[in-house]
């Protein structure tokens, strides 16, 4: 890993979080950090503010805080409408710089895993469409502007927006931030939140996902136990489970995710230097 530009992205979206507690003159749209291929991006409008990014409605809340994310294969461009209180619009052109991402190779794992059967293909369906429905909670809460801790403590054996191949064959990017650790070891939420989904995937093993907000939510996977139900409250560095190795693995750890809705982020940036 690069540490001077994940430091400078962490120092960007310290910045960003500092905006929140400053009042702002109406109209008024602002965040710092530049924006990027998996980047989440949190700020501040003067209340009242209507945005719209590339066409999308992004929630602004009752104090103006907002937040909204690029993918990791976003364009160079985007476009964010602000509608001011009183009325006036103006849209905004947002550079967004690109990334180089990582090739990470991964053997040993099971044929049924690397190539599912039809009976696994059915369950990879529907699982897929209970995390999207958990990922497509819209709630006014706003925990995503108070910041996000380390989920675990442990190895980074695996980075976002790297290209998986297993077994000798490419698959989809990686799209979370693994932390590799004993069996057992504590699994924290990130940030306070609600759980919307609790589950045991194919892929992703014993898995939690935690809405902090405006889309903004993180999944924990692979975990040995899960110690919170669905529609559990959570606060910041509460236990909610264990590192494990359910699902697809080679070995214990903690699948970390970040999403805006139905795109996964890079977790990595928001996290407070280990």
């Amino acid at each position: 890993m690069r540490e001077a530009p994940v430091l400078a992205r962490r120092a960007a979206l310290g910045g960003a979080l500092a905006l929140l507690a400053a009042p702002r003159p109406a109209g008024a749209v602002e965040w710092q950090g530049a924006p990027a291929q998996g980047a989440l991006i949190v700020g501040r409008a003067a209340p009242g503010t209507r945005l719209a990014l590339d066409g999308r409605a992004v929630r602004v809340g009752a104090d103006g805080a907002f937040a909204f994310g690029f993918g990791r294969d976003h364009g160079a461009e985007a476009t964010l409408a602000v509608t001011d209180p009183d009325g006036r619009r103006e849209v905004r052109r947002i550079l967004v710089a690109r990334r180089q991402w990582p090739v990470q190779r991964i053997t040993g794992l099971p044929p049924a895993q690397v190539t599912p059967d039809a009976a696994a293909l059915a369950r990879i369906r529907a699982e897929r469409e209970r995390l999207a429905a958990a990922r497509a909670t819209d709630s006014a809460r706003t925990d995503f502007a108070r910041g996000f801790g380390w989920p675990a403590r442990g190895r980074i054996s695996g980075v976002y927006g790297s290209q998986r191949i297993l077994n000798g064959e490419p698959r989809q990017p990686h799209l979370g931030f693994d932390i590799a650790a004993p069996v057992g070891t504590p699994v924290l939420a990130a940030a306070s939140g609600r759980v919307t989904l609790a589950g045991e995937f194919f892929f992703f093993g014993r898995l939690l996902v935690v809405d902090h907000g405006h889309g903004v939510n993180t999944l924990y996977a692979h975990l040995s136990e899960a110690v919170v139900p669905e529609g559990a409250e959570v606060e910041q560095g509460e236990r909610i489970g264990a590192i494990g190795a359910t699902g697809r693995v080679t070995g214990p750890h903690l699948h970390f995710g970040l999403s805006w809705y139905q795109t996964f982020l890079d977790p990595q940036p928001v996290l407070p230097p280990a």
